[in-house]
């Protein structure tokens, strides 16, 4: 029977409470990932995800910034998205999940997709308690993070056929990563955005999932070794 994820909730820094679903790996000793949802909310899609690193040896919280929210099109997503504040995001509910990963289960990885995955970045800029980040085809606003100012170690996937992280937006992010220190890998994919995602049959790129999989268990293997 597949793990349904255990509802939870965790403190923020301002002093609130936010809701999440925790997936358990094979012990508390073993490192955790907050893991971000795409733009479609914390649908059964990502607890797919969870469910898989948890079976790889990973403690998960997924928090869930659309509090309960869920869409099933683009532009029920679009509307959700948009009405996310996502320096409350960032700074409140995946602060704070970072925080209670590392109380509870000692090193901790950020990592998301798409929406998430621009939150990722912006996560790996300003929440340094991490030890690594993992996004997959995101990039934040510039005025929610500056790649020059990286702070943990990242792990960057896109697809080549990406009319939101356009090859000129990659091209952009790598150029601006070129002279930070902190360790960084940007893979690019002959795949369309999203190729991650099973449940869209449209995108999904089986080969390049598999290979983008691999390189973040590596990856996550390396920084959250303890």
């Amino acid at each position: 029977m597949h793990q349904p994820g255990q509802a939870v909730t965790f403190p923020r820094p301002d002093g609130q409470s936010a809701p999440g679903l925790a997936f358990h790996g094979p012990g508390p000793e073993a490192p955790a990932i907050v893991l971000i949802q795409e733009w479609w909310g914390l649908n059964e899609q990502i607890r797919g995800v969870a469910r898989r690193l948890a079976d790889a040896g990973y403690n998960v919280l997924v928090p869930d910034l659309y509090r309960g929210k869920q869409a099933s099109a683009a532009d029920e997503a679009q509307h959700l998205m948009g009405s996310l504040n996502f320096p409350d995001a960032l700074f409140q509910d995946l602060a704070g999940a970072v925080t209670i990963a590392r109380e509870h289960h000692g090193k901790v990885a950020v990592m998301g997709f798409c929406m998430g995955g621009a939150l990722t970045l912006a996560a790996a800029v300003h929440l340094p308690a991490a030890s690594a980040a993992v996004c997959f085809y995101g990039v934040p606003p510039a005025a929610l993070a500056d790649p020059h100012k990286l702070q943990v170690p990242l792990l960057a996937h896109f697809a080549e056929h990406d009319d939101w992280c356009t090859p000129a937006v990659v091209n952009n992010l790598a150029e601006q990563l070129r002279d930070v220190t902190i360790e960084h890998e940007l893979h690019r994919y002959d795949a369309h955005h999203g190729f991650f995602n099973e449940a869209r049959p449209e995108v999904h790129d089986a080969a390049a999932s598999e290979l983008a999989w691999q390189r973040t268990l590596t990856f996550l293997a390396r920084h959250l070794a303890t």
